[in-house]
């Protein structure tokens, strides 16, 4: 067993916790529609083919958020095949996945779906094979009142209220070569700032994302978002950031040490942005969505070209392990201490493909390992998120040299003075214990759960869907300095803290 300690002081704050950090995403891929929150038919659907075993979940798992049509999907993708009576509509060709796309679930099933869901809309324009005009009248359907051309026809439709989509995606990997209608850095930034100057005028309060770098591999990472943003920089509100952690090779320890390459794409994008800030002199602040990230096997896709054409495919459908609920709990860490730049982020997707919920034709909807991290951190996460500086020994790691052993970050609710603790032990063998000098108010733990520390392999299935949950944990105590807690090997721990009641004299 090792100690590593960690001071938590609420007069050192980072930022509110931003409410769309906790986001999702829903594309036309695979059975991440079609089979998952879209499924007529299914016990579970309600007369609209929404799966309401899928909205219940949604709802528990916390999602503020959810970014839609794509995606890979969205470069090829032309919204007006998705909107009307469903009989009129085409079927057509994805050519990002290769799939037939049905065109029965369009923007106002997704509407209707988030609504019902309670969640906040993100939506996507296409600026791979279509543009500025294009984007324009996908906003004037989706958010003008009425009395012109999109706008009625959305009315024909049957929804006569707009459904105001405040925060719009400017494409989606414009720079990778997979992507339809792939563009340079300079190509896609002017084309951004002319679609998003456009849109402005139908819709002075929307929200910009222009697309990041893909992923931080690329060999245009760093100058793509410079190029991008030397263009578009007084049009867009967000530059977007994309990452899928696996394993690579035996390297567990930085498997497990994914956090710290988040961390760094992270400060890498805002040193760029600012860079660009100080160079235009700008006083405006171009903030980050991590608009999609999770755990992907990527190894383990052949690619987009193998699949025979067929309509929602089972794709990328990974099981996940308990190992990996560990790693995505400190990912959901490293967001939360970069809140100050990253206020949207959305995990990618939420059904089915690399998902946290699961379906089948024949069964309920299950909650993936992965579910449960984000859940709790979603419902606990609460306030503002507090300057946290452990000090921990180091694993050694043959990717990413040294890393720190354990890794916590913490909020506070200024409402209720309860602290939440987050925290995760990477070393394989030893436990940690973990000491909490709480300034201020004496504390107590009120509550302590845990995932990790056996079974790591362990997932959740159709045929065991509550296999892996969180459980208690009563190793903690007060100490003269504060608390501690013990965090098993590989593990990732929640700990609530509340003032402690003193007793009246």
């Amino acid at each position: 067993m090792f100690t590593c300690t960690a001071t938590i002081d609420p007069a050192f704050t980072i930022a509110p916790v931003p409410p769309r950090l906790f986001g999702s995403f829903v594309e036309h891929m695979g059975r991440c529609v079609y089979g998952g929150v879209y499924e007529p038919g299914h016990p579970e659907a309600d007369v609209d083919g929404l799966r309401l075993d899928v909205i219940k979940l949604t709802r528990e798992l916390g999602v503020s958020t959810v970014r839609y049509p794509g995606g890979n999907f969205v470069s090829g993708y032309r919204w007006e095949d998705g909107v009307g009576p469903r009989a009129d509509r085409p079927a057509t060709l994805d050519l990002a996945w290769r799939s037939v796309e049905p065109n029965t679930f369009g923007l106002n099933e997704f509407m209707a779906w988030a609504r019902q869901t309670d969640i906040e809309p993100i939506m996507a324009v296409n600026l791979g094979t279509r543009g500025v005009q294009d984007a324009c009248n996908l906003l004037e359907y989706a958010n003008f009142p009425g009395g012109t051309h999109y706008s009625d026809l959305r009315i024909a439709h049957g929804v006569r209220e707009p459904h105001r989509i405040k925060t719009w995606c400017l494409g989606n990997e414009m720079d990778g070569p997979w992507q339809i209608g792939q563009k340079t850095g300079t190509e896609y930034g002017r084309l951004a700032a002319e679609t998003g100057k456009a849109m402005r005028r139908i819709d002075p309060t929307i929200e910009l994302v222009a697309c990041g770098s893909s992923n931080v591999r690329m060999p245009t990472f760093g100058t793509w978002e410079a190029q991008v943003l030397d263009e578009a920089y007084d049009v867009v509100d967000y530059i977007s950031l994309h990452a899928y952690f696996e394993q690579h090779g035996d390297d567990r320890v930085g498997f497990l040490a994914s956090a710290q390459v988040m961390d760094s794409f992270i400060e890498g994008v805002v040193a760029t942005c600012d860079h660009i800030a100080a160079k235009r002199r700008s006083p405006r602040k171009v903030n980050l969505a991590f608009d999609e990230w999770n755990l992907w096997y990527e190894n383990r896709f052949t690619g987009q070209d193998e699949p025979e054409w067929a309509r929602a495919p089972r794709l990328i459908e990974d099981e996940y392990t308990v190992e990996d609920a560990v790693v995505l709990g400190n990912l959901l860490m490293s967001l939360l201490r970069h809140s100050d730049r990253v206020t949207i982020a959305c995990l990618a997707q939420l059904v089915n493909v690399i998902a946290p919920i699961r379906t089948e034709p024949d069964t309920g909807a299950w909650r993936q390992t992965i579910f449960h991290p984000f859940a709790l951190t979603a419902r606990h996460a609460v306030g503002e998120v507090l300057r946290v500086e452990p000090v921990s020994p180091l694993l050694h790691s043959t990717t990413l040299g040294d890393v720190a052993a354990v890794d916590v970050t913490a909020t506070r609710n200024p409402e209720t003075g309860e602290t939440t603790i987050f925290a995760v032990n990477r070393d394989e063998r030893q436990p940690a214990t973990l000491r909490l000098r709480m300034a201020g108010e004496e504390h107590e733990v009120v509550e302590h759960v845990l995932l990790g520390g056996q079974d790591l392999l362990a997932t959740n299935s159709k045929a065991a869907p509550r296999r892996v949950e969180p459980r208690s944990s009563t190793h903690h105590q007060v100490e003269p300095t504060g608390l501690s807690a013990q965090l098993p090997p590989v593990s990732w721990s929640m700990i609530r803290t509340a003032p402690r009641a003193v007793a009246a004299p």
